[in-house]
């Protein structure tokens, strides 16, 4: 229906704030008690995997070691990260060191195979602040524009989606994030971007070995694949693959010791790669879900709007399926509010969800593997996001920029 021009936008705004000074005031102990519970959870999958990794490979280590990795990104480093902690004391889990910094930072709080400064760019300014809109990195719609349009039968498409899963973070994750580090590095020093590049198209790990044309070309060359490998994934490549089992090697059979350990970290990744694309991909992707034309000012009513009609929630409420969503299935409470703990968000979802039916705005909540077939009937081009309607949004709410503004002048 017409929900979106009938809205009081300035209504639900304020509705949608007091709710968050409600949520803010009550941040405190209960929050940094609920980290360390998190962060005990995730180190004794760690202990775990890392302990019996010398076994023959087997599915108790593998689930423990991609566990462990899971929930050290998706709910430790997310909510650190986004300064979901800086309010209240908990220690280094705070957002201005949290890390970031050094290769001794990431080693400690988060080593992954993307590069902890290209994710916060990427995904904490532009994700955030521009979603389901085509300066959104993540829309997955136009990254699969590719695959969309492929002239081929569209079984052989959902195959061809579904082999990126196993790999997705080191594939196209970690290129992609460090592409928009690469861009925002040269804005701030006023360097102008090549000529042939174009900055919205994704890069992937293909853009940077074997470009197609000239724009990949330009993509590879302004990015610079031997930074980008040595950087970006080989710290997270020797660290885990080869420091972490090295010790084994100095015990009687070693080398067996060894080489089970690698297979059971090679397999966690795999699981590690899937388990996150479920959780992670699927949160702004559906024929359900908006698309947007035009940009809007932070904290508006329309902006509000936006992160909820623009993202799903998954089940939810108690900290076991929580942990296992990797805190991802309070999507909606994540956008509106990006930098609050995740108790915050298990405290905050039922009241944000009535002030959305009260005011007749969508909220969709579904099981994550329906959202799962959802996104892959988008990556493949079966179905469409929903075009949201520009001119329903208040004039007020829009942001015009500089640049923008001139062109529409000049035209």
């Amino acid at each position: 229906g017409n929900w979106m021009h009938r809205l009081d936008y300035e209504a639900f705004k304020r509705d949608v704030q007091k709710l968050e000074k409600g949520l803010q005031a009550d941040a405190g102990d209960a929050d940094v008690d609920h980290l360390k519970k998190i962060v005990r959870w995730s180190n004794a999958a760690a202990a775990v995997g890392v302990a019996t990794m010398w076994m023959a490979p087997n599915p108790v280590t593998v689930a423990a070691l991609s566990t462990w990795v899971f929930s050290r990104w998706t709910i430790i480093a997310h909510h650190t990260c986004h300064g979901g902690y800086n309010r209240v004391d908990a220690g280094r889990y705070h957002s201005r060191g949290f890390a970031i910094g050094s290769l001794w930072r990431r080693t400690r709080d988060w080593m992954d195979w993307m590069l902890p400064e290209a994710w916060s760019v990427e995904h904490n300014k532009l994700h955030h602040y521009r979603l389901g809109e085509d300066a959104d990195p993540d829309l997955v719609e136009r990254n699969l524009q590719w695959l969309r349009e492929k002239d081929a039968p569209m079984a052989l498409k959902y195959v061809m989606a579904t082999a990126l899963i196993p790999v997705w973070k080191w594939v196209y994750y970690a290129p992609n994030t460090f592409k928009e580090l690469c861009i925002a590095e040269a804005r701030k020093s006023g360097e102008a971007l090549p000529e042939k590049f174009r900055p919205e198209e994704a890069v992937t790990v293909a853009t940077l070995l074997a470009p197609q044309n000239e724009h990949e070309e330009a993509a590879r060359d302004f990015i610079g694949t031997g930074r980008f490998f040595g950087k970006v994934l080989a710290p997270n490549f020797f660290l885990r693959f080869l420091a972490l089992p090295a010790p084994l090697l100095l015990l009687p059979g070693g080398a067996t010791l060894f080489g089970h350990a690698l297979v059971n970290l090679a397999l966690a990744d795999l699981v590690t790669n899937i388990h996150s694309f479920i959780v992670i991909v699927t949160n702004h992707a559906g024929d359900d879900l908006y698309k947007f034309e035009d940009e809007v000012k932070p904290k508006t009513g329309s902006f509000y709007v936006r992160q909820i009609v623009s993202s799903t929630n998954f089940d939810l409420g108690s900290d076991k399926v929580d942990f296992a969503h990797g805190w991802l299935n309070y999507q909606i409470e994540h956008h509106v509010w990006d930098s609050m703990s995740p108790l915050q968000y298990q405290k905050g979802a039922p009241a944000l969800r009535e002030i959305c039916e009260k005011h007749g705005v969508p909220y969709v909540k579904m099981n994550v593997f329906q959202r799962l077939k959802k996104t892959l009937d988008i990556m493949v081009g079966a179905t469409d996001m929903l075009p949201f309607p520009a001119d329903a949004e208040p004039k007020g709410d829009k942001r015009v920029r500089a640049a923008a503004a001139a062109a529409a002048a000049a035209a």
